[in-house]
């Protein structure tokens, strides 16, 4: 049902909102005109925004937003046939590119499977435009096939979200300000947003018909937002932070204290995803840290994780042993989201009250689930550091010497470990430590290492070497593996045709297997390892593990699936292959950056062996930290 008879948008050639009606004597400008025209201003308005890739999966009430994305060659389309996949597809090609991506679905149940993509971006802090189609108003209520109430769908997990209703000519002054703020609001998030759009039947119109509100002069947006981190700390909270980093401890187990006054001596910065994002943020984090005197524990998504003396690559397993543990810092400078590492959590948790621990994170997250943090602050952690390391430099010369070289040795001895186990003529080449720590070092210089939750984002950040070139990115946010191989393939889209290489456990590879339709035709450069342990194999770390039945156990947790992992890809087209030994897995991961389309290389292992596997990794290096060589017991 039209708004209002068909001669109400006809008339005498009269404007409204600055839309200019057909005259009396030409054709009527229907609903579904109206409708074409406020989908063309929305997409011309993205355009302008610089949001350059939409995600549109198949439906009939989508129709005016998908014809209007198709005519406009600014943006890319891609099509996915399943919603939970394409938000998950269009998450990952934010997450690389770093803009906003559009994901368009049609009514009902579609705009219900967008939920775990939107609370993912939520949580981790990416920036997504989901616009839902919907019926209009009067079919709601009343029975219409393939209707659900789509008014704040996502709850709390958007940063904005809005319903402009059925589109008309006397709204049409809105629509650039709609567009654009859509764009803002998941920036300045950065977040997801959400665009419900309510259209009438017919759905395919000609926006050509009606005369479009023009935008801002030079193709601008219609608004814009500036950046929200300054490049500089604000004045007094060098001053503050400087007064909670101080050294107020004796010497004890950690060595002596500070000087009266200065900042601590002993200071530790945990560098987490967020520590750095570009080459300059990272030269200013290390040469502070320099200055400082402070080691830098750096997770391989902080950007930090580099060959550097003051760089430890090895702290979770580090921790695991007594003699480190027992090290105590004088303070503590967290830059950006926590590790997965337990171990390291529970250590940085464990560490006495009186020990002051700062959180900087650019996006100002609560990022501080131990509620240890004597502070919280919203700033550049590149800013923070350099005006620290400035401040310390105008006072006493940090004295930091020695307690570096005893988080180097450590390291040290711990990397020796990794080599002589993991990597090529290790007994342990094969294992899923090995395979993590092969696939980080793999990735071809200026590519990207996507990688799944549970077990293979741990053995990454447990296992990986220091090394630059490559950018790790992971969905860290609510943590699940569901939309893993969506979001890859999305990180794949959204990275110019980088090399892309992907290491999903088992159970995330069947969970989204369906991201695997028409894969092979995508342009893009991917390559997806797969660990198959034939089930859930974190659980076989968790304490109930060995507390029940096994029968039990492998009902509810392990979870056996016997699923043949390349068979499974072959059936939708894409090209697969087992991988029985390193030398078939480094002949594999040698071809990362070289394919066209996705690819798919199988590893299977065993759950209890991996297990052992890991057991014996942390065995030895307590060995090694225990023999005169990798000691890292004396006075620092």
């Amino acid at each position: 049902m039209p708004d209002s008879p068909e001669g109400a948008f006809v008339d005498s050639g009269v404007t409204q909102a600055g839309v200019t009606q057909a005259g009396a004597r030409g054709p009527a400008v229907t609903q579904a005109d109206v409708q074409a025209a406020f989908c063309a201003v929305l997409c011309d308005e993205w355009a302008r925004a610089g949001i350059t890739d939409a995600i549109a999966s198949p439906g009939s009430r989508s129709t005016p937003m998908v014809v209007a994305l198709d005519a406009e060659e600014r943006i890319r389309v891609t099509v996915v046939l399943d919603e939970r996949s394409s938000g998950f597809v269009a998450l990952g090609a934010s997450l690389a590119g770093g803009r906003p991506v559009i994901a368009v679905t049609t009514s009902g149940t579609a705009a219900v499977e967008m939920h775990p993509a939107v609370v993912e971006a939520s949580q981790a802090g990416v920036a997504l435009i989901v616009v839902t189609t919907d019926r209009p108003p009067e079919l709601h209520d009343v029975g219409a096939p393939q209707t659900v109430d789509q008014h704040g769908l996502y709850g709390a997990s958007t940063r904005w979200a809005f319903d402009p209703g059925v589109a008309d000519l006397a709204s049409a002054a809105t629509w650039r300000s709609v567009a654009s703020r859509c764009v803002v609001e998941a920036v300045k998030g950065p977040g997801p947003v959400h665009l419900n759009l309510p259209f009438r039947e017919p759905l395919l119109g000609s926006a050509s018909a009606v005369g479009l509100p023009p935008g801002r002069p030079g193709v601008r947006p219609w608004h814009a937002s500036g950046d929200l981190v300054a490049a500089r700390v604000p004045i007094g909270v060098t001053d503050e932070l400087k007064g909670a980093l101080s050294s107020r401890r004796v010497a004890g187990a950690g060595g002596a204290a500070g000087a009266d006054g200065g900042l601590a001596r002993l200071g530790l910065i945990v560098a987490g995803e967020g520590a750095a994002s570009n080459d300059a943020e990272r030269e200013a984090i290390l040469d502070g840290a320099e200055r400082l005197g402070w080691p830098v524990l750096a997770d391989p998504r902080s950007g930090l994780r580099l060959r550097h003396r003051l760089v430890v690559a090895a702290a979770d397993q580090l921790l695991r042993c007594p003699q480190v543990s027992a090290m105590v810092p004088e303070a503590v400078l967290r830059l950006g989201a926590p590790w997965a590492s337990k171990v390291l959590g529970s250590w940085l948790a464990s560490l006495d009250d009186d020990i002051p621990q700062v959180l900087v994170d650019p996006r100002g997250r609560w990022l501080d689930p131990d509620r240890k943090a004597w502070h919280i602050l919203a700033a550049s952690p590149s800013a923070v550091v350099t005006a620290l390391a400035d401040d310390a430099g105008r006072g006493a010369p940090q004295a930091g010497g020695d307690w570096v070289a005893y988080w180097r040795r450590a390291d040290d001895a711990a990397g020796g470990v990794f080599e002589s186990l993991l990597d090529g003529g290790g007994e342990l080449n094969l294992s899923e430590p090995a395979i993590a720590r092969a696939a980080l070092a793999s990735v071809p210089d200026g590519g990207i290492l996507f990688v799944s939750s549970s077990m293979p984002v741990r053995d990454v950040e447990w296992f990986g070497a220091a090394r630059s070139g490559v950018t790790v990115l992971s969905n860290r946010g609510a943590n699940g593996i569901d939309g893993v191989l969506s979001s890859a393939i999305g990180v794949a889209l959204g990275c110019g045709r980088r090399p892309v290489v992907a290491l999903v456990g088992d159970l995330a590879f069947l969970y989204d297997a369906g991201a695997l339709l028409w894969a092979a035709r995508r342009d893009v450069n991917l390559s997806v390892l797969a660990l198959d342990n034939d089930g859930g194999g974190i659980f076989s770390f968790l304490p109930y593990a060995g507390a029940m039945p096994p029968e039990r156990f492998e009902r509810y947790w392990g979870t056996s699936h016997g699923v043949d992992l390349a068979t499974l890809a072959g059936a939708y087209g894409v090209p697969a292959e087992r991988i029985p030994d390193r030398v078939s897995l480094e002949r594999y991961l040698g071809g990362a950056g070289s394919n066209s389309g996705v690819r798919i290389g199988v590893v299977s292992s065993n759950r209890l062996a991996n297990v052992a596997d890991h057991d014996r990794i942390a065995d030895d290096i307590r060995g090694a930290l225990a023999t005169p060589a990798g000691s890292v017991n004396g006075e620092h």
